[in-house]
């Protein structure tokens, strides 16, 4: 009986290997598979007049009964004649350009709005589907309407959430109005974003804030020293490594890497300043958060409400679109993206503690 156990457990340890094995293949495949090619995928768009319709009629299917249902139906097709001839009557009238440039605007016809959302990791790594969307929108969004985002995020690399912002200023660039919800979080790097917009408007306890910018980076030199283990470090350029970490780090290096966070933190501070004008930034840029409501006193955010409800809101007067764009990817892809966000689950979980790296927080 041992014997047979025996080899059962070597056989579930083959099996097993050899499953790690293809997922560490696989995963190797996609990371340098993926290099070099350009993302493929589309643009879907939903018709959020048309669900909230839906969910509408599928509850009065349940609430009402006979001839309440029948009559709820017949009045409601009538409206939907009556606002498709008064749209019919609106379309034909085009906006018209004046000698000077000034652009009139038609109020009957009816507004749009499109719905972006950003969910935001350390690398802001959604940029890559954001920049198609708003390219997709602009593409036919006009003065009549407005471009809706809804971003959660604590933050992450400058380069990453600069990027991010730059394609949100993108849409003020092209005079449509741009509102920004935060019902959860949009600190750091996410608030970065956010102060792009005309409007802000934030849940009651969303995460508001956080503007700072923060670096810490864990030296093993005197471990290294202790064992005899030298560390060659060569660069061409006074300030080409200032802090590292296995070498020596110096008081020159130091200061070096200090004026280089406050650089990135007054443009920060700028930043924020020149669409937020009303903002006492002096006040607000001390990496300190508020709640949505405190925020409203701190003139961070315009208005304290969830974007469900600014979103139902608005289909009153809009026909109110979410575009987002779907990326499609091969198997090996698939595995490899699954592998990843589990080790950057991880990472981001050390970070949190560590903070390691430079990142606006």
């Amino acid at each position: 009986m041992g014997e047979f156990f025996l080899s059962y457990g070597l056989f579930l340890a083959k099996i097993l290997t050899f499953f790690f094995l293809l997922l560490v293949v696989i995963f190797i495949m996609s990371m340098f598979g993926g290099k070099g090619r350009r993302e493929k995928g589309s643009i879907t768009v939903t018709h959020i007049n048309e669900v909230l319709e839906n969910n509408k009629d599928a509850m009065y299917a349940v609430v009402l009964d006979g001839d309440d249902l029948k009559n709820t139906f017949k009045n409601k097709k009538k409206q939907k004649k009556l606002e498709s001839k008064e749209q019919k009557k609106a379309s034909k009238i085009a906006a018209k350009n004046r000698g000077d440039g000034e652009t009139i605007v038609d109020e009957k016809k009816r507004k749009r709005m499109f719905v972006l959302d950003f969910k935001g990791d350390i690398k802001a790594s959604q940029v890559s589907s954001l920049r198609r969307e708003v390219t997709t929108v602009l593409s036919i969004a006009d003065v009549y309407d407005e471009v809706l985002v809804n971003i959660e995020s604590g933050g992450g690399t400058v380069h990453g959430y600069g990027l991010a912002a730059a394609q949100l200023e993108r849409v003020r660039n092209k005079n449509v109005a741009l509102t920004v919800c935060v019902d959860k979080v949009a600190a750091s790097g996410g608030y970065l974003m956010a102060c792009v917009a005309n409007k802000i408007i934030a849940a009651p306890f969303a995460i508001i804030g956080s503007i700072g910018v923060m670096a810490q980076i864990p030296n093993i030199h005197r471990l290294l020293k202790k064992y005899d283990v030298d560390v060659e470090l060569l660069t061409a350029g006074e300030y080409k490594r200032t802090l590292t970490v296995m070498g020596e780090n110096t008081d020159k290096g130091r200061e070096k890497f200090l004026a280089d966070i406050q650089i990135i933190h007054d443009q920060f501070k700028n930043f924020i300043s020149r669409f937020r004008p009303q903002t006492d930034i002096a006040s607000v840029a001390t990496g300190e958060t508020w709640s949505g409501q405190a925020a409203i006193n701190k003139q961070l955010v315009d208005e304290v409400m969830t974007s469900d409800e600014y979103i139902v809101n608005s289909c009153d007067t809009a026909d109110v679109y979410r575009v987002k764009f779907e990326s499609k990817k091969s198997l090996p892809q698939k595995f490899g993206l699954a592998a990843e966000a589990g080790v950057e689950r991880f990472i981001e979980k050390w970070l949190q503690r560590a903070n390691v790296a430079r990142y606006l927080d």
